[in-house]
């Protein structure tokens, strides 16, 4: 837990903002932390962040809707971990649209470009801790409003 997935560190190493085949995920001492070896989507969001209780105030004038940041947290609980341990995260399966002039375009995430049978495939490069929530999002396009379940397969 000394080490921190750190995306600064993954989008200057990889010189792009969506992760695809062949990135690798780095931590904040620049040591290899993950290497995406299959995607069959071709891009996933560095910068959009977390969803959370509090941002979907801000965000959408909502109330009462836990996000992602609230489920990370509850997450980390058994780890000894608490708020300052979250770090920037990647939006597997999300798009945040960017125009040739660095900008948002529209809302933060666009609609999802995944399709049902979606696959991502991480490759450890050393001990790794992951928290993973499948985003509640009902707020914004990330997910069309109608989050999915998802699978998850360690070997």
């Amino acid at each position: 837990t000394e080490e921190r997935s750190h995306a600064p560190n993954t989008i200057k190493a990889s010189l792009d903002l969506k992760l695809t085949t062949g990135h690798i995920l780095y931590s904040d001492d620049a040591n290899p932390l993950m290497t995406v070896t299959y995607d069959s989507i071709g891009r996933h969001d560095t910068i959009g962040g977390c969803c959370s209780e509090r941002s979907n105030r801000m965000l959408y004038g909502v109330s009462n809707y836990t996000g992602c940041r609230e489920n990370f947290l509850a997450a980390m609980v058994p780890y000894g971990m608490d708020r300052r341990d979250v770090v920037p995260n990647i939006n597997f399966f999300c798009d945040v649209p960017v125009s040739a002039e660095r900008t948002l375009i529209g809302s933060v995430f666009a609609d999802s470009p995944s399709t049902p049978g979606a696959a991502v495939s991480l490759r450890a490069e050393m001990d790794v801790l992951s928290f993973i929530s499948n985003c509640p999002q009902i707020n914004n396009p990330c997910n069309g409003g109608r989050p999915k379940p998802i699978k998850i397969r360690v070997e």
